[in-house]
């Protein structure tokens, strides 16, 4: 009985450990502030998405899909500024700007999601003058299933409930911004 649980303890020590599903950015590094070409146009930004990619995903992962939310919105809920879904499990990246307003770098098949701004395109930050500076988690989310059943006009409430229901595993990265008052 001692072999066996020792010959056990041994085969799981040797098996490697899974790789961590990843994200990273160019654009974007986790806790450091986001340039003014991902800020919003009406903030003074140029509203490029940021270029993204992940890797080592879950084993099962049949699509991706990807958000952007400010969670220090004013509203306590968030607030929406992007989601792209049905990205194939194919590909493990978008280039910046792939989520501007009528982009052509988007996957085929791939469909954005209508933001809190009321179009379905990507919406960079733009936080009310002299809050502190909000913090913008981008997620992307692998799914077991190889589409969610959505179109453009779906809200990220109906975004964010079909992630919930169908996410393997997530990887993220958050960024900030503010705009202060000039004294």
């Amino acid at each position: 009985m001692r072999a066996l649980i020792l010959g056990a303890a041994l085969a799981a020590a040797a098996t490697p450990a899974l790789a961590e599903f990843t994200m990273s950015s160019t654009n974007v590094k986790s806790g450091s502030p986001m340039a003014l070409a991902q800020v919003l146009g009406s903030c003074n930004g140029q509203n490029v998405s940021p270029a993204l990619s992940w890797g080592s995903e879950p084993a099962g992962t049949q699509s991706f899909a990807l958000t952007m939310i400010d969670t220090d919105a004013r509203n306590g809920g968030g607030w929406w500024h992007w989601s792209v879904f049905n990205i194939p499990a194919s590909v493990h990246g978008l280039a910046a700007g792939a989520g501007s307003e009528n982009s052509k770098d988007l996957p085929t098949g791939a469909i954005q999601g209508r933001t809190d701004f009321g179009f379905s395109h990507y919406g960079g930050p733009c936080p009310p003058v002299g809050d502190h500076a909000h913090h913008y988690e981008i997620t992307v989310y692998a799914l077991k299933v190889p589409s969610l059943q959505l179109d453009e006009t779906a809200s990220g409430a109906q975004v964010g409930a079909s992630l919930v229901a169908n996410t393997l595993g997530t990887a993220k990265i958050v960024g900030r911004y503010g705009r202060f008052i000039q004294a």
